[in-house]
């Protein structure tokens, strides 16, 4: 049996995952995400496939995040023939995410062709037209749920437990050889969803490795931390501007907020989520209970609670509303996508807001080399935003408590509790180079015969 993989985005880099594994001569893709970088870059990058959609024999995707799944339609547009499977939730997380991201690239090529000629536009890469050719393409399976694929190949989709549907995917093969992909790995202990499955005994993993290099602050200090931050900047009368991703990461500091207005820790203010995929993204949220942990299980379906909605908290999607959240004197939080500040709405809340010192930029998650949220991260004096610089005054503030993603700790408890006997090797993507050389060497020190970090488009012959 020959297999092979490659991978051709989220190598030694963390947007654009696309993972490609030959098996007997067929061809497996896992996701088939957007790389989000400078727009030039972003746009060629995306708009040419590295491979012909036609040659593959299956497309597994193992989570609805932008860069997993946001290229899904260039697939079906260039051909591809079969089906995408995928958890119900992540079907309908996915459908949202390709739905606003057709959306954002009409909106942008309308708005520079017409307010700036100067600048180069570019065509969108599909259109909503696209992404619905490519909903109806999902088959869906449920959790520990073998289902075949081409070539008797078996797969199995595990609970990771980073955003709603999350797998981890778990391919068998016929010869008893197992591979297994984590797609991005989350972190016991978070509210809403479940914990992580334990990894599988697998011969070969691939591994995500965002935060090889760092360690998250323990996520009973969420709650406190971002209580401070709220307090700290209503005292000087300022507002707190929060970009985050629609999908998970909003609805946990929905979660939290909650929290902390029902025990009073914060002052009485308006909470805005301004967002409209954030708020579908909540509805679907609602949907997939069978997702949830025991807790938010209780709150639902005992005490009839329901986490994302309290008073003080406002939804907001039409954009005559989102305008006037610029406007008030007084102190509240916006909540606002994307969560990397490369697009949406957050872009005009940051240019209203980042030249005020009563304000507070909140960082809640990884911000990729190249974004907007990675300038502001690095908390660089002046910032460009919609081509234009800004001088940032407001204070940034850094909450590692609340990244979905597992730390290297994580990492190497899960892969410690494997058969390591099994293992012959960990194929670490996902990551910039600095966090998988430590990661490499964190798991080697585990036990782990054999780690490689994976270099675009090079092909590993597994066996």
């Amino acid at each position: 049996m020959t297999i092979s993989f490659q991978s051709f985005g989220a190598a030694r880099e963390v947007t654009g995952s696309k993972h490609l594994l030959g098996i007997n001569g067929r061809q497996f893709l896992i996701d088939c995400g957007m790389f989000q970088g400078h727009r030039k870059a972003t746009h060629e990058r995306n708009k040419k496939l590295p491979f012909d959609p036609r040659q593959l024999n299956a497309v597994i995707l193992s989570h609805g995040h932008f860069d997993h799944c946001g290229n899904m339609p260039s697939l079906i547009k260039g051909g591809y023939p079969s089906a995408i499977y995928a958890t119900s939730a992540t079907r309908d997380i996915a459908n949202l995410i390709m739905m606003d991201s057709a959306h954002i690239m009409a909106k942008d090529y309308e708005w520079l062709q017409r307010k700036a000629p100067e600048k180069h536009a570019y065509e969108p890469i599909y259109d909503a037209r696209d992404v619905l050719d490519t909903v109806n393409s999902f088959m869906t399976a449920g959790y520990h749920r073998a289902f075949p694929l081409p070539g008797d190949v078996q797969c199995t989709f595990l609970d990771a437990g980073h955003i709603l549907g999350s797998s981890v995917v778990s391919l068998d093969l016929d010869d008893n050889r197992r591979i297994a992909f984590t797609g991005d790995l989350g972190r016991p202990g978070m509210p809403i969803l479940r914990d992580p499955d334990p990894l599988p005994a697998v011969d070969y993993l691939i591994c995500e490795g965002t935060y090889g290099d760092r360690l998250h602050d323990p996520i009973e200090d969420a709650k406190r931390q971002l209580g401070e931050v709220v307090r700290e900047t209503a005292a000087k009368g300022g507002k707190i501007i929060i970009p985050s991703f629609a999908v998970g990461r909003t609805q946990e500091l929905v979660y939290f907020f909650h929290l902390l207005k029902d025990e009073g820790q914060i002052p009485d203010l308006d909470i805005y989520v301004d967002s409209p995929m954030a708020v579908n993204a909540t509805g679907i949220f609602r949907v997939h209970q069978e997702c949830y942990d025991e807790t938010t299980h209780r709150a639902f379906l005992e005490h009839h609670k329901n986490p994302f909605g309290f008073e003080g908290l406002h939804y907001i999607s039409d954009v005559s509303e989102s305008k006037l959240l610029n406007g008030r004197p007084d102190p509240c939080v916006i909540i606002s996508s994307s969560g990397m500040c490369e697009a949406g709405r957050i872009l005009h809340h940051l240019k209203n807001n980042i030249t005020d010192v009563r304000n507070t930029i909140l960082i809640v998650g990884f911000m990729a080399e190249g974004t907007l949220g990675r300038s502001l991260a690095e908390r660089r004096k002046e910032v460009k935003i919609f081509g234009n610089p800004y001088p940032r005054r407001a204070r940034v503030k850094i909450l590692n408590t609340f990244s979905a993603h597992a730390d290297y700790q994580d990492i190497r408890n899960q892969i410690a509790q494997m058969d390591l006997d099994r293992l012959r090797c960990v194929y670490l993507v996902h990551g910039e180079p600095e966090a998988l050389i430590h990661l490499k060497d964190v798991l080697r020190e585990a036990g782990v015969r054999k780690v490689e970090i994976v270099e675009q488009e090079q092909t590993y012959t597994l066996y």
